[in-house]
């Protein structure tokens, strides 16, 4: 069965078209009208292999914070319905990812229990301006969306940065590549939920 999913999400504030792919090879069209959040979600997509199109636009005259986080919310919700019963995948990942000075550790459990626990960024950079609209404080904002609205258990620890736009795209890409390893098939459970209870 293929793990793809679909979500179109319209509100007063934002229209969200989503489609993913978590079989694919990273490949990604990502338009959510935030040139920075574009740069991040290119680089979700890219580094976790999943196949990700984004067409998003939203009240960003106001503010950009309504369409960050309605994309966080259905990708959240795609990656949930995608992954279906969770047969047969690792469930469990980390990723310690570099990018300079900067450096972030993820780890995952898919274990359709919402969790985010979030530490490490300095002091000011939920203040800082990335890309002219996007602030620092939207990092942690999108992680809790999707941790939420997946359904998964996540982890987001900031060990060393300096800059901005490095931290939070080291942690960007260790979510990727924690989501990669999580989602993937595992040979040895074919078939099988990792789960003591029989079901996630």
């Amino acid at each position: 069965m293929a793990r793809t999913a679909h979500i179109v999400r319209e509100t007063s504030e934002s229209h969200i078209d989503l489609e993913l792919n978590l079989d694919g090879t990273g490949q990604t069209d990502i338009d959510t009208s935030v040139p920075f959040y574009n740069h991040m979600m290119n680089a979700l997509g890219k580094h976790s292999l999943i196949d990700l199109k984004i067409h998003a636009h939203g009240d960003t005259d106001i503010d950009v914070h309504h369409t960050v986080e309605d994309t966080a919310i259905v990708f959240g919700e795609a990656l949930k319905q995608a992954l279906g019963d969770k047969r047969g995948i690792r469930r469990f990942a980390d990723a310690t990812v570099p990018l300079d000075e900067a450096l972030a550790k993820a780890v995952v459990d898919i274990s359709g229990r919402p969790y985010c626990v979030c530490s490490g960024e300095p002091e000011g950079f939920e203040y800082c301006m990335m890309g002219g609209h996007f602030t620092g404080s939207l990092v942690r904002h999108v992680m809790e969306s999707i941790a939420l609205h997946a359904g998964i258990c996540l982890h987001m620890q900031v060990l060393a940065g300096r800059d901005p736009h490095h931290i939070a795209e080291a942690e960007f890409k260790a979510l990727a590549r924690a989501l990669r390893f999580a989602i993937e098939p595992d040979p040895r459970i074919e078939g099988l939920i990792p789960s003591t209870k029989g079901a996630l």
